[in-house]
């Protein structure tokens, strides 16, 4: 039996529908490694702090909060840093 929470490529296909409404498509940045002294090499930078809550990790908290019932007294996010931001956002925007 598969462990729910593995990442797939089927889930990933699955859940981005589901939470295009509520997040910012960011724009990839390419750089070349050459350009800072270091041995040439093209790298993607995701600009994922363009997102409302900062961070990558509203694409989380959007798909937690959407795959499970809510219960009426809303949801609690034990951190002060992104993880608690996204999961305040989401919660707000749902």
């Amino acid at each position: 039996m598969s462990n729910p929470s593995t990442i797939t490529r089927e889930r990933i296909a699955a859940t981005e529908p589901r939470i295009r409404p509520y997040v910012r498509h960011t724009p990839v940045l390419r750089v070349d490694m050459a350009d800072f002294g270091k041995a040439p090499l093209a790298v993607g930078l995701k600009l994922e702090c363009l997102q409302h809550s900062g961070s990558f990790k509203a694409r989380g908290a959007f798909t937690n909060l959407l795959e499970r019932s809510v219960p009426a007294a809303g949801v609690v996010a034990a951190s002060g840093g992104n993880h608690g931001a996204a999961v305040a956002y989401a919660a707000m925007r749902l």
